[in-house]
């Protein structure tokens, strides 16, 4: 009987994802991937501090709102890290989309979505304009994933009117990559109002990261 193959370490599935190609090859590195994400990617030694300040920034925005009434969509929602942390709040819903089906599968048995549909964020989101109230993106802007355009209009435009997208853009793509233009270009067209925060990604790890806060006006 041969000898099981140890899976490959966490650092080298990111390196693998962020490497990636296409959206197919990614795909099929999270499948892989998804089984032991939790354990390696959210664990304490880890510091993947990025899912909770998102959920906070969320969380300020729906208090204002009433969270009972809050509709959120997790887009790139992975296993369900920042689902969980959204929970807390206890909003109305929560949905769920991601390329990857078996991080869906791990999602759904979180207990915490509402609707989770598989979807490529390089393409337009199937959803109707103006569904949520507030829209997260965490771990999805990074290398090898999801470019500006169409994700970022796209997430607007499935927000409601002075609703907000709270997303996470890995600080070394954030100009190279195109998301300052892009977010410049729906300013300067009216679509959303804009704040920028440099964080922690993962914590003590050196990785920063942009935490965009975009709220979608009236004119959008």
């Amino acid at each position: 009987m041969s000898p099981a193959i140890p899976a490959p370490p966490p650092a080298l599935y990111l390196k693998q994802a962020r490497n990636s190609p296409s959206s197919q090859e990614c795909m099929s590195i999270y499948d892989k991937w998804a089984a032991t994400y939790n354990d390696e990617v959210g664990d304490s030694a880890q510091e993947y501090v990025a899912p909770v300040l998102v959920a906070r920034a969320a969380i300020k925005y729906s208090e204002a709102n009433g969270p009972a009434n809050t509709i959120i969509l997790d887009a790139g929602c992975g296993t369900g890290l920042v689902g969980q942390a959204l929970s807390i709040a206890r909003p109305k819903a929560i949905d769920g989309l991601d390329l990857s089906v078996p991080m869906l599968e791990i999602a759904r048995d979180t207990g915490v979505y509402r609707d989770l549909d598989q979807a490529d964020l390089n393409k337009p989101i199937n959803k109707p304009d103006g569904t949520y109230d507030t829209v997260v993106c965490v771990g999805t802007f990074t290398l090898g994933h999801v470019g500006p355009n169409p994700a970022l209009r796209e997430l607007v435009r499935v927000t409601k009117t002075h609703g907000v997208v709270v997303a996470t853009i890995l600080k070394e793509i954030w100009i190279s990559g195109g998301f300052k233009d892009e977010v410049a270009k729906l300013q300067e067209e009216g679509v959303v109002r804009a704040t920028e925060e440099l964080i922690d990604y993962v914590k003590g790890h050196g990785d920063k990261a942009v935490l965009l806060t975009l709220e979608k006006l009236p004119s959008a």
